[in-house]
């Protein structure tokens, strides 16, 4: 005899351009709160993967890479900070979670949750303004802060402000990543991984050309569009329709992996396919974004594709913003040289489904590199809430 699905009470929430389902930790059974294939067994039912359709017509996953995540949220346990947030990239056709990196999109949706489900002691949240929420990335080990709006006591979700990428306005919540790429301890030194601003990255059957690899909100591989064949002013079918540019992608993502020292053999790339990104970087251009919208030149200064779970990104992973960020503020970097080179704090730069600023607080101390913090803002918002349901996993 079938036993009868469980519930487990979640929310769905749109977090910037990425869609998720979110739990407080004590909510999940019991065998689910604790990392391991319990725990792994349950959200993989709950998104639908692994499916051979890659349609996750059997779970609440959208079977893209920015709509198969979910997200585990508890009181802290960090002194000074208020959520610990855990994040969890689901693969679409394979039983595979993968928990190493953070997914900075639904970032902006993590302090409303808080606020809303009893996270955020009521004490520092407002009857009007802005609550800052203090998030501990636990993927990462990083501090983010979130200015969440507030009005009559309450989080506000509706608003004026407009993302690219998103269709519907919403409130704007502003993203603060503190010290991206530092060490857990506090240390800088890590945010280029070989030491160097530009490394020549050799690839099998590929080729050699420059690459920026740097850790900053996610460690991404950046190459110049020309020198694999692109223009940067791509969308998603003119990569993802195409197999054969997708399998270069990936042995140029494994191979960066293996030299930013993140795996120590070719082979391991695939067990982690949530990081790193890898992003091909231009001057700009004049195109047409995916909602038809014109893009014009004079209104950004670089154009950034990435890549996210093996396919082209429809807009800009937040991480991967970050990243853009922080490179872009450092003179010589690919990033910075497509942005025109020189000092800078923020860019604005062209992805598929429009524009994006971001900034970033850069300097060199010692000769080595430090950020301070990243800025962007994202909007967030409730879709759904209640309870989801799944069959028992014995």
């Amino acid at each position: 005899m079938f036993k009868p699905q469980i519930r487990i009470p979640a929310t769905y929430m749109r977090g910037g351009t990425s869609k998720g389902v979110f739990f407080k930790l004590d909510d999940l059974p019991e065998a689910a709160q604790v990392a391991g294939a319990a725990r792994d067994a349950i959200l993989l039912r709950v998104i639908g993967s692994p499916d051979p359709y890659a349609k996750h017509t059997d779970g609440m996953g959208g079977a893209t890479s920015s709509t198969s995540k979910t997200v585990i949220l508890s009181k802290s346990s960090k002194a000074d900070h208020d959520v610990d947030y855990l994040f969890g990239q689901v693969a679409i056709d394979k039983p595979f979670i993968d928990w190493s990196g953070n997914c900075g999109n639904l970032t902006a949706a993590v302090g409303a949750f808080a606020i809303s489900n009893g996270l955020v002691d009521s004490s520092r949240i407002p009857l009007d303004g802005h609550c800052i929420v203090r998030i501990w990335q636990a993927n990462i080990q990083k501090t983010i802060i979130a200015h969440v709006p507030i009005t009559a006591g309450e989080v506000q979700e509706t608003g004026d402000f407009e993302l690219d990428g998103v269709t519907f306005p919403a409130a704007e919540v502003q993203i603060e990543f503190l010290d991206p790429a530092a060490d857990e301890d506090g240390e800088g030194g890590a945010m280029f991984p070989t030491g160097n601003l530009v490394d020549t990255l050799e690839v099998p059957e590929v080729g050699s050309f420059p690459a920026t690899l740097i850790n900053a909100g996610i460690p991404t591989i950046f190459v110049n569009a020309k020198d694999i064949g692109y223009t940067g002013m791509e969308l998603q079918d003119d990569i993802n329709a195409d197999q054969a540019a997708l399998a270069r992608f990936e042995l140029i993502r494994a191979y960066g992996a293996l030299k930013m020292g993140l795996i120590s053999h070719i082979s391991e790339a695939a067990t982690r396919a949530h990081t790193p990104k890898i992003a091909f970087v231009a001057p700009p251009l004049n195109y047409m974004a995916s909602s038809g919208k014109a893009v014009h030149a004079k209104d950004i200064d670089l154009l950034v594709r990435a890549l996210s779970m093996g396919k082209l990104h429809h807009a800009m992973m937040g991480t991967a913003a970050v990243a853009i960020g922080t490179a872009a503020a450092i003179s010589g970097t690919l990033v910075n040289l497509a942005a025109g080179g020189g000092a800078r704090q923020n860019v604005v730069f062209g992805h598929p489904s429009g524009t994006l600023r971001v900034g970033a607080q850069a300097q060199q101390t010692d000769g080595q590199w430090q950020v301070t913090k990243a800025i962007m803002s994202r909007s967030a918002r409730v879709l759904m809430e209640g309870w989801v349901r799944v069959p028992p996993q014995d």
